[in-house]
């Protein structure tokens, strides 16, 4: 009885061991939902890793167009300040040449060439044409024009002109001669800073404009003759007590060495 006992007890394992099988493998190989979720999250996160850097990419190339657009909209920074800003004064003299004068800054931080140009090249001339300013380095230009006289004795009803007059910058690598084909080598550099109208002013009639006028005149006038004056040239200066010595004290050495030389020969 003991031995039918034990082998059924080991029947009822065997069969308990082969039902319970085919549950275990089929879990195993077939994924419970949690797990076929869990297992799709990789690549679902592999697609969220790749299509967010195109996103990026394309949010970035958005944003430099948006950006260079706006900058190409923005007026340019200016390089120069002027004085006066958009006008150049004349006195109005007519048959004869005037002048006026312009004060030109750099007020950026590298060397900037500058350019005159006007819609009358026969009548009016810049002195200078151009230059190049370093970094808050300023000059007062004069710019001539010649008066055409009126058709008749009348006086002009308003003294103004159809004359204009540009001025353009370049940034430049360092200090430099001024070369006016830069502006055309380098026109896509190239800055428009400002375009100046002609305004006349009467010489009979005091106004501030006039004084201000004749003031940057003078002011310009001075400049040109300190660049006249010659350059002294180094050892051309008053020459120091002390070089003075030294060249006498050359001079006798000199001289003692002749004698000696002469002393030698004549005992010889």
């Amino acid at each position: 009885m003991a031995l039918d006992h034990e082998r059924a007890e080991g029947d009822h394992k065997k069969l308990w061991s082969h039902l319970k099988m085919p549950f275990w493998q089929s879990t195993a190989s077939s994924p419970s939902p949690g797990t076929s979720s869990s297992a799709s999250v990789p690549s679902f996160q592999q697609n969220q890793s790749v299509h967010p850097d195109h996103h990026q990419l394309g949010d970035h190339h958005s944003a430099s167009g948006v950006a260079a657009m706006a900058k190409s909209l923005l007026p340019a920074r200016r390089r120069l300040r002027l004085d006066p800003p958009n006008k150049l004064f004349f006195q109005h003299e007519p048959g004869k040449q005037v002048r006026s004068a312009i004060e030109i800054k750099n007020v950026s931080k590298t060397h900037v060439a500058f350019k005159f140009q006007t819609t009358a090249p026969k009548s009016c001339y810049m002195r200078p044409p151009g230059s190049v300013l370093a970094p808050g380095e300023n000059l007062i230009a004069t710019v001539f024009k010649f008066v055409e006289p009126p058709e008749n004795d009348d006086k002009p009803a308003i003294l103004k002109s159809l004359v204009k007059f540009k001025i353009m910058s370049l940034k430049v690598n360092g200090q430099m001669d001024y070369v006016p084909e830069l502006f055309d080598e380098q026109r896509d550099q190239v800055t428009v800073e400002k375009i100046l109208r002609v305004v006349f002013l009467d010489p009979k009639q005091p106004s501030h404009l006039l004084e201000k006028l004749k003031r940057q005149l003078a002011q310009a006038e001075a400049a040109l003759e300190t660049q006249k004056k010659p350059v002294e040239e180094p050892g051309t200066g008053p020459v120091k007590e002390g070089v003075i010595d030294e060249w006498e004290r050359r001079e006798r050495y000199l001289a003692q060495q002749h004698l000696e030389g002469v002393d030698s020969v004549q005992m010889d």
